[in-house]
């Protein structure tokens, strides 16, 4: 199925999975928007999905989604232009949880819920009545149902609820900021109903090579990280794009809204997640850091 002259805006596209999604979206015919931090990376990745691709129509932005700044200019950067058919939300990273951006705010956090959430919030006007597609790449349900977020401390200052162990520490961080992928995901569903934009959850699977938290893993979690790449057996980035890049182009799951999949496989996530008091506080909460009112 052709999507020639629909616009897809993907993040975390310069490398893994986001560029997997990138080269499947460009195959299905659409101009790909490549969001990444570095112009040399965005110029590699448009270099290989290029010669995968040899037609692709692929469009570069630089930013960098930690900081809430550039979220908003690109935000405003991609409203200007044709807005977006489809936006898939894939850039998260894996750092120190106690690592904080020039803007003062955790940069797991920031990049992994804050961007998404501004970004996102940010082009619903642009957008109007026009139908499109936003995706949420996320984790495992199952893996993270144990890793509830707190709600008082989005940022894991305190470090509560961590564990003990100190290498574990920034991935139960990020598993939490997955949950807070879910968790938006489901609220801004709500908020849209009755519009033609759709809002649905992916997790990729448990997939080599995607770059998240190089040089940021410490202990068992790096000795995990090892056995995997070394495993022939395990999937790749492209295995990890299916499941998104199905949500963002098939049209079997045309109206679908505020839900969740697992292999093109609809699923249930924690109640913890799925909690409409929850979601609210955490729409809420997300809404004063990012610096908007709580209506969309």
């Amino acid at each position: 199925m052709s999507h020639r002259g629909k616009r897809a805006v993907v993040t975390g596209a310069t490398s893994g999975i986001g560029e997997a999604i990138a080269r499947r979206l460009a195959m299905a015919g659409m101009t790909v928007v490549l969001v990444g931090r570095s112009d040399e990376r965005l110029d590699r990745a448009r270099a290989r999905i290029a010669a995968a691709v040899p037609d692709a129509d692929l469009l570069l932005e630089r930013a960098d989604l930690s900081l809430l700044a550039e979220v908003r200019e690109l935000a405003k950067r991609l409203g200007a232009e044709p807005p977006p058919d489809v936006v898939v939300s894939n850039a998260a990273v894996i750092t120190d949880f106690r690592e904080v951006t020039s803007e003062g705010i955790s940069r797991i956090l920031a990049t992994n819920h804050l961007a998404p959430y501004l970004l996102l919030r940010s082009l619903v006007r642009p957008i109007g009545r026009r139908a499109a597609r936003f995706v949420l790449v996320g984790g495992h349900p199952g893996g993270l149902a144990r890793v509830p977020v707190d709600l008082d401390d989005l940022g894991s200052r305190t470090g509560r609820g961590l564990g003990p162990l100190p290498s574990f520490r920034p991935f139960v961080a990020y598993a939490r900021s997955k949950n807070m992928n879910a968790m938006f995901g489901y609220a801004l569903a709500r908020r849209l109903a009755g519009t033609r934009i759709t809002v649905n959850g992916a997790h990729p699977g448990v997939v080599t090579d995607t770059g998240l938290g190089k040089g940021a893993l410490r202990g068992t979690l790096r000795l995990y990280s090892l056995l995997l790449r070394l495993n022939p057996a395990a999937p790749g980035p492209d295995a990890g794009a299916d499941t998104p890049a199905w949500l963002a182009t098939t049209p079997d799951v045309e109206g679908i809204s505020g839900s969740f999949f697992v292999k093109r496989q609809r699923v249930g996530t924690a109640p913890h997640t799925t909690d409409a008091a929850r979601c609210d506080r955490l729409w809420d909460e997300s809404a004063h850091l990012v610096g908007l009112g709580p209506a969309l």
